[in-house]
């Protein structure tokens, strides 16, 4: 996108401030060209893990599939910081419904961007998150490392 690079300078400049609550850069090894991709992405942090959402079509997640359980190691610049994690990318269908329904009770504006309704208690629709779960993909980073260590 045209305004990644845009977003990519404010996220390693003086005025990251201005994004880097919910924006961070990924940076990650290609799994079959093994090039270094860069990519701005937002986020939400539980904890030590963050969490992104991305479109099944788009391609740069699946770079993110782990062959083992620690994940695949990623750099991040996060709110003006260089740290370290592991980053899975879930693609189970029931997995990444699961994770969207915490996702939106941590932010449930964004139910209306991924077409998911809300009942009266405020809690996503099942069959919504079912069918979101058909498009969407959850990338979970957990933090690690000295310099993670060090952010958290």
């Amino acid at each position: 996108m045209w305004y990644n690079s845009i977003i990519a300078w404010l996220l390693r400049s003086p005025l990251h401030g201005m994004l880097s609550g919910s924006m961070m850069l990924l940076t990650y090894t290609g799994r079959k060209s093994g090039k270094t991709f860069m990519t701005p992405v937002e986020y939400l942090r539980v904890g030590n893990a963050l969490y992104v959402i991305s479109r099944r079509e788009r391609t740069w997640w699946r770079s993110l599939q782990p062959a083992n359980a620690q994940g695949v190691p990623v750099f991040l610049r996060l709110q003006g910081q260089d740290v370290e994690g592991n980053a899975c990318a879930m693609v189970d269908e029931a997995q990444v419904a699961q994770e969207l329904s915490a996702y939106l009770g941590a932010r449930p504006a964004y139910a209306k961007f991924w077409h998911i309704g809300l009942d009266a208690n405020g809690q996503p629709k099942l069959d919504d998150l079912a069918n979101a779960a058909k498009k969407l993909v959850v990338v979970k980073i957990e933090l690690g490392g000295e310099k993670a260590k060090a952010h958290a």
